[in-house]
């Protein structure tokens, strides 16, 4: 597993070169927070990176429920059994394996791998405006209904999910990237998630996390250029 530490984050990938997968842990003054699960075979690597950092995970934070953003969470909750268990309201449905739609959602299916063996739920159901330590919770649907992104209110820095990717290119989740297109592929709605990217642009982050690809400092003006470019697609 790759580590890159900057300031309070820590950005650990799974299969860097081949098909990366990232979670984050996030200091904090006691512990740590662990932002999403990565794959089932992450959780050796996750608990190697808490050890060398030497705090426990107090905090388990899940931008959306997807197999790969909650692979090894089991394992990780097993391993630090005080730590609280965060999600959105709406993806915690997701980690039941409902698919089901609301009325005022748009009516396309959910997408991508649903878990179906999870064990662990959520102890605490996430809204817009939350704190979890240091970090703000944002909800950012598009790519799941209740797909949430995390600020560090400290440095600004922001964790988006599935919300953009860098892999292969800067794109809006929806947005199709012919080399890395499989954050696209699971992508539910597409208006939405451009609705939820010009929301997190206006925060003006001071750098940039997601779940697939490198991190991007002074991102704000390369999200702007990217979301101009998938409005002009739609």
């Amino acid at each position: 597993m790759r580590i890159i530490h900057e300031g309070n984050l820590y950005q650990l990938t799974t299969m860097p070169r081949v098909f990366p997968v990232n979670c984050y842990l996030v200091e904090e003054k006691t512990g740590l927070t662990l932002i999403d699960a990565a794959m089932p075979f992450s959780a050796k690597g996750i608990i190697q990176a808490v050890n060398s950092i030497g705090k426990p995970i107090t905090s388990i934070v899940l931008t959306h429920a997807h197999e790969d953003h909650v692979g090894a969470l089991d394992s990780i909750k097993a391993a630090f059994p005080d730590a609280l268990v965060y999600v959105s309201e709406r993806d915690s449905r997701i980690m039941e394996g409902d698919r089901s739609l609301e009325v005022h959602e748009e009516q396309t299916p959910i997408k991508g791998g649903i878990p179906k063996k999870l064990r662990t739920r959520a102890d605490v159901q996430l809204k817009e405006g939350d704190r979890v330590g240091s970090l703000l919770a944002v909800e950012s649907p598009g790519h799941t209904p209740g797909s949430m992104s995390f600020l560090d209110t400290r440095s600004n820095a922001l964790i988006a999910g599935d919300a953009f990717q860098t892999r292969a290119g800067l794109a809006v989740a929806g947005d199709k990237r012919l080399l890395f297109p499989f954050p696209a592929i699971g992508t539910w709605s597409k208006a939405t998630a451009l609705k939820s990217a010009r929301k997190l642009a206006i925060l003006k982050p001071s750098l940039l996390a997601t779940g697939h690809g490198e991190m991007i400092k002074n991102p704000v003006e390369p999200m702007e250029e990217v979301i101009r470019r998938f409005e002009n697609s739609m």
